[in-house]
């Protein structure tokens, strides 16, 4: 009843935040070539745009569908959160990414409706965007990562 009750409030939060659409949805791979290479054989799919997040310790793709992206992530460091999340749940979807026109009021919205943040505050992401990510604990188990174009 309680996780109806929170559910019930993300959604109207997240419906007063506007979110925009889907930004991307996440992969979080070991071998980045071969992802790239998978989706190009798969689907036709060519990579959109690359870039190595340093802060983050990952490297990813991105393959443009319509107006979102599938964002393949693969890690730079042992250290980075990709890394982690590969050495304990291996190879999968990572995180979804929802865009917004405002980060900062979107994440402070989410943080009142219930949410952990991972991010206390918007920062830096790719693409020049600024992004702010929230833990799956108090998203119902889906890591959730705002982006502002």
């Amino acid at each position: 009843m309680v996780e109806t009750s929170l559910l019930l409030v993300l959604l109207a939060t997240l419906a007063d935040m506007q979110l925009t659409e889907i930004d991307h949805i996440a992969i979080a791979v070991n071998d980045l070539e071969a992802a790239i290479s998978y989706y190009g054989e798969a689907f036709g799919a060519e990579v959109h745009h690359r870039e190595i997040v340093d802060s983050d310790g990952v490297e990813e793709a991105l393959i443009k569908v319509a107006d979102s992206y599938i964002q393949l992530t693969a890690a730079t460091r042992p250290d980075s959160p990709i890394a982690k999340y590969l050495e304990k749940r291996g190879e999968g979807l990572h995180h979804v990414g929802y865009r917004v026109d405002d980060c900062a009021a979107a994440l402070a919205q989410m943080i009142e409706a219930g949410a952990t943040p991972i991010d206390v505050a918007p920062r830096p992401g790719s693409r020049g965007t600024t992004v702010a990510f929230v833990h799956p604990k108090g998203s119902f188990g889906t890591l959730i990562e705002l982006v502002q174009e």
